[in-house]
């Protein structure tokens, strides 16, 4: 995934305000990040060139419907996990390619 859309995706997050979700990510290094809440600096620090993949965790229903929405609208490779959602900046051999997307019935 490019820079550009990793900024949207935050920018997006960060525009939920008190009902943003949790996240944290895997480096291309295999370093996994602590869970996260804060999408205006930490989530950009250091740039997006490394991210393998983004997982996002929601609370409840409602954080689930805002996050599958602006994942939709964003357009971003990846698919339900349990708790949340993964987001792939690069994909690993054996990993379909699926989009969110608002054509879809449901995610992946």
């Amino acid at each position: 995934m490019n820079s550009t859309k990793w900024e949207e995706l935050r920018q997006a997050f960060y525009s939920l305000g008190e009902h943003h979700p949790r996240w944290r990510t895997k480096d291309l290094n295999g370093h996994i990040s602590e869970w996260d809440g804060d999408w205006y600096y930490h989530f950009k620090d250091g740039g997006y060139e490394s991210i393998d993949w983004l997982e996002i965790r929601f609370d409840s229903a409602t954080q689930d419907d805002l996050v599958i929405d602006i994942l939709r609208k964003v357009h971003v490779p990846g698919h339900r996990i349990e708790g949340g959602f993964r987001v792939y900046g690069y994909l690993s051999d054996g990993i379909a390619l699926r989009y969110f997307c608002t054509r879809c019935v449901a995610p992946g």
